[in-house]
């Protein structure tokens, strides 16, 4: 089995550093384990870039062993430097809490919580939290050197611009929670994105210095997800693409998992999605084949979403897909409009009565009066997908969606979205 799960993780791209891969193979032949990855709670979503180490725990999980889910309610509040050229801005209590509670809820999502391996959440302010100054100084800063500290890439590449007290000592802030969990929930491997490794050999360090036994303890780094092109994963135009529904609708999700390239799409099946080896090779096939039909994004987009969100978010996101696709607005209500069409061109107008031609040219959407006649004569213009076609047609409250803006189209793809203030 456990040369079943490795092989499945290599295969997927999933294995970038691991501190003893013969000890700990031989450790998932023998034993189901307890395992662990954590996650700072600097905001009150995660996005698609922090899921990575964790769908690879969820991965564990699904061969017998257990994971736990640290969310980071004291460190998140140190600051982690790893990958970062400034200080973090420090957070309140309150925020942090707001936070923690937040990413519960998505990890609820992913994981199971209910089996007999079910995942346990554990937030690391519960220990850290109660320890004092002198406690850690005396029980943890004498376990690692400064030389040491200054030898970590997360340290090291920040020397030059200065990094506070504060953040130098977050490794070893880290390394406390494995050695915490390794005492008290039998914890033998931490999983981390590529930036960790120095976290986590930290953790291996304190581990192996305040246990006179050998300590039967590893660690595990997933590669950066990168794009073909050269940019960076997880970013649109808009921004991050986060978990939380608020922040990026299921249809906004589902967008952004069918647009990815075909250059990057299998690749993403493999590290994202929990499709056997045999659908995704098949999917590969149809990729070289049959560019065209994008049959991998479908599956990858419905995928994704439908982890994230679910299976009604996942329709949801299907039917704003296909009334787009085929014009008919009409199906959509005005939220899901709204969704939709939050990053199309977009104009303020007054709170008034408009007649249509007067209406597309001060929104820009036709060039001139002229071209605004021939549009609306054409049938090339419609108004929360219903096509307008006389030219006296007056705009007012009765195309205003929630009395505050409308879906304007000309042609066949060229929508504005009209904000009514």
């Amino acid at each position: 089995m456990a040369n079943e799960l490795i092989d499945d993780l290599k295969w997927r791209g999933l294995l970038y550093q691991q501190t003893d891969e013969e000890g700990l193979a031989k450790l998932l032949d023998e034993e189901k384990i307890s395992l662990y990855c954590g996650v700072d709670p600097t905001a009150d979503s995660m996005h698609i870039g922090h899921i990575v180490p964790l769908l690879t725990l969820r991965r564990f999980q699904m061969h017998g062993h257990q994971p736990i889910l640290l969310v980071g309610g004291a460190t998140g509040m140190i600051g982690d430097p790893s990958g970062r050229n400034e200080e973090r801005q420090l957070q309140t209590t309150d925020q942090i809490d707001k936070n923690v509670e937040a990413i519960k809820v998505q990890m609820e999502q992913i994981f199971d919580f209910q089996s007999q391996n079910g995942a346990q959440m554990v937030n690391n302010r519960d220990w850290i939290g109660q320890m004092s100054v002198i406690e850690f100084l005396r029980d943890y800063g004498k376990l690692i050197s400064v030389n040491y500290m200054l030898a970590k890439e997360s340290v090291a590449s920040r020397l030059e611009n200065g990094i506070s007290f504060t953040e130098f000592s977050y490794t070893l802030i880290q390394a406390i929670d494995y050695n915490h969990l390794y005492n008290n929930f039998n914890c033998r491997v931490q999983i981390g994105g590529s930036d960790q490794w120095g976290n986590i050999t930290s953790g291996l360090e304190v581990i192996r210095k305040t246990h006179e036994e050998e300590t039967k303890a590893f660690g595990i780094t997933i590669p950066l997800v990168t794009k073909a092109d050269g940019t960076k994963f997880g970013k649109t135009a808009g921004g991050a693409v986060w978990l939380d529904a608020k922040k990026t609708s299921p249809y906004e999700f589902y967008q952004f998992w069918i647009n990815t390239a075909d250059a990057d799409v299998i690749k993403y099946l493999k590290i994202f999605t929990f499709i056997s080896r045999e659908e995704i090779e098949a999917l590969q096939v149809t990729v070289e084949n049959e560019p065209h039909l994008r049959k991998a994004q479908k599956v990858l987009a419905e995928e994704m979403t439908k982890l994230i969100h679910g299976e009604e978010a996942l329709n949801d996101a299907l039917r704003i897909t296909k009334a787009l696709f085929s014009g008919d607005l009409k199906a959509l209500s005005a939220s899901e409009m709204k969704a939709a069409f939050k990053d199309v061109p977009s104009v303020e107008m007054a709170k008034e009565p408009k007649v249509i031609i007067d209406l597309i040219v001060e929104a820009g959407i036709s060039p001139s009066k002229r071209q605004a006649r021939e549009d609306v004569t054409n049938g090339a213009i419609s108004v929360n997908g219903e096509k307008v076609t006389d030219l006296e047609y007056v705009v007012d409250a009765k195309d205003r969606l929630e009395d505050t803006f409308a879906i304007v189209r000309r042609g066949k793809k060229k929508y504005h979205m009209v904000q009514f203030q």
